[in-house]
């Protein structure tokens, strides 16, 4: 008996190696997509220092104000608690418990993986991933974070938009990039649609994202709650990039400033690139040489704003050496 199965087993190992190896499609490349976004980013980052004058970027970046560094890593504190809170409302609306400490620990292991790693959602699995080990709801703990995740997104997307349109001396600048990363996200939806219905019987939870939608985000008591929190949120993050350049001593109106952040932090959205690095900067530019300024100055608020919010996520690092952080992870 033990001798026919590794015969068989030969055999197999023997077809194998004479199948010849099929052309590169769509899931080769998702696993090249680490790498492919380490280079993104290196590649854009490298693309802007031979346009722009990195020495002068440099100087800026290095002159960031003591003062202005603590008001925004206080600003990232009640952030993180923040989006910790809407996570745990989320969750509560799916009917799950998630307890406050245990919701920020998670979110600030969350934000500091999206740091480090690409693509910017690894970390946010890895806070479902601990959450459905710890609930024993797994459907429910990664439809929460999905949904939290989004909320904030649209949010984002919408304020993006609404100042795009209705600031003249940038309508013309991006709403072609506008449109094009709306259609973008149109067929993301769509495709989506398609997929999770035809998975619809093989993963029950992908069919209850519908009514999972509704009880979190849309439902009477529940969608004022999203906005309100996701808009704070939102804010946070504009306070944030606005601190980082008043602290390397860029002077324009707080308005102006949090305005030109939101391109910025739109281009973050796209899942290309590590914790948004080369997108931002080159976004952050391209609004500054729009509106008539020099887009190094533009670049270096950018990376100021990135070395901020790296440097905020760095008590996820505590949360990471924790004994328990190695009890749930995700697989890569």
């Amino acid at each position: 008996m033990a001798r026919a199965q590794v015969r068989r087993a030969g055999r197999r190992r023997a077809r194998s190696a004479r199948r010849p190896r099929r052309p590169a499609g769509p899931a080769d490349l998702v696993k090249l997509g680490p790498g492919a976004r380490w280079l993104i980013s290196l590649v854009l980052l490298a693309g802007l220092a031979l346009w722009l004058d990195p020495a002068r970027i440099a100087a800026e970046v290095g002159a960031l104000d003591p003062g202005w560094l603590i008001f925004a890593l206080l600003v990232s504190l009640a952030q993180t608690a923040l989006s910790a809170w809407r996570w745990r409302f989320t969750a509560h609306r799916l009917g799950l418990d998630l307890a406050p400490g245990r919701a920020l620990a998670d979110y600030y292991l969350a934000g500091f993986i999206n740091q480090v790693l690409p693509g910017g959602v690894v970390g946010d699995a890895w806070r479902a991933q601990r959450h459905a080990r710890r609930s024993g709801q797994t459907g429910v703990a990664w439809r929460a974070v999905i949904l939290e995740r989004a909320s904030g997104q649209l949010v984002v997307v919408a304020l993006a938009a609404l100042v795009v349109t209705l600031y003249p001396p940038w309508r013309e600048g991006f709403a072609p990039a506008l449109l094009t990363a709306g259609l973008g996200l149109a067929l993301i939806g769509v495709f989506g649609a398609l997929v999770a219905r035809r998975l619809r019987d093989r993963a029950g939870w992908i069919a209850q994202i519908g009514p999972d939608l509704r009880r979190a985000l849309l439902a009477r008591r529940a969608w004022p709650v999203q906005l309100a929190s996701s808009i704070a949120i939102v804010v946070s993050y504009l306070l944030v990039f606005a601190a980082g350049a008043r602290g390397i001593g860029v002077e324009l109106p707080l308005v102006q400033l949090m305005m030109m952040a939101l391109p910025a932090l739109l281009a973050m959205l796209v899942p290309v690139s590590v914790a948004g690095w080369g997108l931002r900067e080159g976004a952050a530019g391209a609004v500054w040489l729009i509106s008539g300024l020099p887009p190094e100055q533009g670049v270096a608020v950018s990376i100021t704003y990135g070395v901020l919010v790296l440097l905020a996520s760095l008590p996820g690092v505590l949360v990471l050496l924790a004994p328990s952080s190695g009890q749930a992870h995700v697989d890569q």
